[in-house]
């Protein structure tokens, strides 16, 4: 793509942009009148206007139906998110369920797929992992009764480099072979923007004798992901960011086919009981096959409805039509940034296949001072200490004119 720095050249990219309608679809906080220039979705999403509807359909439910909405509507109400999220995972049906928060869910299944041994007993995470990812995996191993200083492996970038190669964490797994338990790696890094070979990871995971696992916070909703084919074993991801399902929102859970009638350690609760016979109220837990019977709780009803409004919306657009959008809109914005000057760098790795929607700006000079002032020129975006802007264009309601707009202020106060 021949990309020019101008403002004519970026609203003809709207104008010819298949998804662009899906903009009047959220709504946008304002700044002196004016849409903001909203780039912060890799930390909560923009709501779509149908959220508040659906929202206020399922209390009108309990204001008039009380109890007995649970079994007339509630109680299989998560189901009603199984197709849509298998869709957007590349799963099958049976392999996905929404229920808790992300990194509660990361424990839950840790519990089942972390079984250390004394031979065997290591953790594989990305140095710069989320820390919510480091303080969940750490308390795993010290739960087990091993030390993170022994039972810890996290890959990092060579000398004088920001993003791993996928070689480098290749070596590490096969050097690491005998010890490796557990492989729990970002889909995408958060601080970075890097965008993980998860297929590639899997396979030598495998190879080795590990459970392999992601950590799909900033994938779900941001890449074309194929995790059944892919042969990964476990994925959880939160749907407050790319999916735009609102604060506090649930999370998924993808668990492979060939887990499903799992008779290893869990954690059981009674969402997670047969069906059939939950009701029942016996003393025996009798899973449900696949990913539903790690649920522990009752579906939190009133999310999910902000969760399925969202979903019909990736729905209707298609992800690959997302993940299109998603390369031409920081592709640009990395053209734009390269015409500014040296003081800006981006690091994100430049091949589109190697990153999300994010790219991770190192300002260095005066990076937290430019952030500020962009923050009361109208811009939300993200600032991660020491050095980094994260600019996260959304395909869904980000268009070409927002990244104009924002180089252009960025140019301002780099200059």
């Amino acid at each position: 793509m021949n990309y020019e720095a101008s403002i004519e050249f970026a609203k003809q990219m709207d104008n010819e942009d298949p998804i662009r309608s899906y903009r009047d679809r959220f709504h946008f906080p304002q700044f002196n009148g004016d849409d903001i220039l909203y780039f912060g979705g890799n930390s909560l999403g923009l709501m779509p206007k149908t959220s508040k509807a659906a929202v206020n359909e399922e209390l009108d439910v309990w204001k008039k139906l009380g109890v007995t909405g649970q079994h007339d509507r509630w109680e299989a109400y998560h189901e009603h998110l199984t197709e849509s999220t298998a869709r957007l995972v590349g799963a099958k049906p049976s392999e996905v369920v929404v229920m808790n928060a992300l990194t509660v869910n990361l424990h839950v299944l840790l519990v089942s797929f972390y079984q250390p041994t004394p031979k065997r007993n290591k953790i594989v995470i990305e140095k710069g992992a989320f820390p919510s990812d480091q303080y969940a995996v750490e308390s795993q191993i010290r739960f087990h009764g091993f030390d993170p200083k022994d039972a810890l492996i996290e890959l990092t970038p060579r000398e004088g480099e920001k993003c791993l190669r996928t070689d480098d964490i290749l070596i590490t797994l096969k050097e690491n072979g005998d010890s490796i338990a557990t492989i729990l790696i970002g889909g995408v890094n958060y601080y970075t923007g890097q965008a993980f070979e998860m297929e590639k990871i899997t396979k030598v995971g495998h190879e080795i004798g590990a459970y392999v696992g992601f950590d799909l916070a900033h994938g779900a909703g941001n890449l074309l992901l194929n995790l059944h084919d892919w042969d990964v074993d476990f994925a959880a991801w939160c749907t407050y960011k790319y999916i735009c399902a609102g604060p506090g929102s649930p999370g998924g859970v993808f668990i492979h086919e060939r887990h499903g009638s799992w008779d290893g350690p869990r954690f059981a609760g009674w969402w997670g009981h047969d069906k059939e016979t939950r009701f029942n109220m016996g003393p025996n837990f009798i899973p449900i096959t696949g990913a539903e019977g790690w649920q522990i709780s009752n579906a939190p009803v009133l999310s999910m409805a902000c969760l399925r409004s969202s979903m019909s919306i990736f729905d209707e657009a298609g992800m690959p039509a997302i993940r299109k959008k998603s390369e031409m809109l920081t592709g640009y914005l990395e053209f734009l940034i390269k015409t500014i000057h040296d003081k800006i760098e981006v690091i994100t790795p430049l091949d589109p296949h190697e990153r999300g929607n994010q790219l991770s700006l190192v300002m260095k000079e005066n990076g937290k001072d430019i952030f500020n002032k962009l923050g009361e020129k109208g811009v939300v975006c993200d600032w991660r200490e020491p050095d980094v802007i994260r600019i996260a264009p959304s395909p869904l309601y980000n268009s070409y004119t927002d990244i104009y707009c924002f180089f252009e202020i960025l140019k301002s106060l780099a200059g």
